[in-house]
């Protein structure tokens, strides 16, 4: 299952560059948005973390370990996803011009 480690690679990537555009940026909102989205990122990183944790090894820790991860990462996730769908609607309240663009 090569799927999982990609997934994860690109997870943790989306997560960095998030963090590091959240730095780069001066903007309240849009560093509020980043960082929704780089929740998004890392609950998606355990998520598939947990799966190939599990798919991996197949034992009985292994499986508490990724139910832990795997909660978490729900959490992590659905919170992300609420903060971005929030963040995006206030950026076009407050920007109407820029978002019909």
């Amino acid at each position: 299952m090569i799927i999982f480690p990609i997934l994860i690679t690109l997870s943790a990537v989306f997560w960095v560059y998030y963090k590091v555009a959240i730095i780069k940026t001066q903007d309240g909102l849009k560093q509020r948005y980043f960082n929704a989205k780089s929740r998004v990122s890392l609950g998606s990183f355990l998520i598939f973390f947990a799966i190939n944790e599990y798919l991996f090894y197949q034992t009985q820790i292994a499986l508490w370990i990724g139910l832990v991860f795997l909660v978490f990462g729900v959490v992590q996730l659905n919170a992300g996803l609420k903060e971005t769908k929030h963040y995006r609607k206030e950026w076009k309240r407050l920007n109407p011009t820029e978002a019909d663009q």
